[in-house]
C-alpha cells in the first residue's frame, strides 16, 4: 500500500512513535492523516486532523469509524507497558490492563475499521507490536503476553481480511526510546528509524517487518535449538 494520497489514522498519535508514524505519513503524501488519543488537544503535530478515540471505550471507537469513513490505512500503535513478572502481587491486575489496550484495543479497531477499509478498496492494518510477542522475562512479563496474544490477533486477521483485499502487517520491534522506555538502560531505535522502516515495508507489500537487528536476531533464534525463548526463560530463571 502506498502513503501518497492515502487516508491514515494513528492511534495514540499523541507522542513517541505515533507522532513520528503521523509526521512520516504527511513527509509521504497522505491525504489526510487522523491523529488519535484519548485527548486530541495533546496532538501537536501541523497537518494532522486530531480526533478523540480510547481504544478501551467501544462508543468511542464505533464514534471514530462513523467519523472518519475515509480512512484506507489504520495504524494500531496505542499501548500501555509497565515492568514485572508473573508471580509479583499485582500479575493478574497487570495482565488485564495491559490485555485490554494492547490486545482487546487493537480487536475493537479492527472490528470497527475492517468493514470501512473493505469499502475503500481494502487499505491496510499495520499493528504495532514487540520483540516481547516472542521471548519473555520477569523484566515485561505481562506486557509480554499481551503482545504475544496480539501478534495471534495480527495474523488471524491477516488471513479473515484477505479476501477483501486488505494488508495486515506486523511491526515488531525491540526497546524505542520513546516515553515507554524512559529510564530503562538498554540500547533503543530511534522512532523515526523504526516508522521509516516500517512505512517502507509497508509500501513494499511486507505482512511483517523486523524493524532493528536485536529484533532480527531474536527472530532467527525462534528456530534455534535450544529456542531462544527458551534461552530466555533459563535466563530470567537465573536471576
Amino acid at each position: 500500500m502506498k502513503l501518497q494520497d492515502a487516508t491514515v489514522l494513528i492511534t495514540g498519535a499523541n507522542r513517541g512513535l505515533g507522532r513520528a508514524f503521523a509526521e512520516a505519513a504527511l513527509a509521504r503524501g497522505a491525504r489526510t492523516v487522523y491523529a488519535a488519543a484519548r485527548d486530541p488537544a495533546r496532538v501537536g503535530v501541523a497537518g494532522v486532523r486530531p480526533i478523540a478515540i480510547d481504544v478501551n471505550d467501544p462508543r468511542s471507537v464505533a464514534a471514530a469509524a462513523r467519523e472518519c469513513g475515509d480512512t484506507t490505512l489504520v495504524i494500531n500503535n496505542a499501548g500501555i507497558a509497565s515492568t514485572g513478572g508473573f508471580l509479583a502481587p499485582d500479575a493478574i491486575d497487570a495482565a488485564r490492563a495491559h490485555l485490554e489496550t494492547n490486545f482487546f484495543g487493537v480487536l475493537r479497531m479492527v472490528q470497527a475499521f475492517a468493514p470501512v477499509l473493505g469499502k475503500n478498496g481494502g487499505g491496510a492494518f499495520l499493528d504495532v507490536l514487540s520483540v516481547a510477542s516472542w521471548i519473555n522475562s520477569p523484566l515485561l512479563g505481562t506486557y509480554g503476553a499481551s503482545k504475544s496474544a496480539a501478534w495471534a490477533l495480527t495474523n488471524g486477521i491477516r488471513i479473515e481480511l484477505a479476501a477483501q483485499g486488505t494488508q495486515v502487517l506486523g511491526l515488531h520491534v525491540g526497546f524505542v526510546d520513546t516515553d515507554l522506555t524512559a529510564g530503562m538502560d538498554v540500547p533503543k531505535a530511534r522512532p523515526a528509524d523504526v516508522v521509516a522502516t516500517a512505512l517502507d515495508g509497508l509500501e513494499a507489500g511486507a505482512s511483517e517487518v523486523l524493524a532493528d537487528e536485536f529484533t532480527r536476531q531474536v527472530h532467527r533464534g525462534l528456530s534455534a535449538h535450544p529456542a531462544v525463548y527458551l534461552q530466555a526463560i533459563e535466563r530470567g530463571a537465573a536471576a
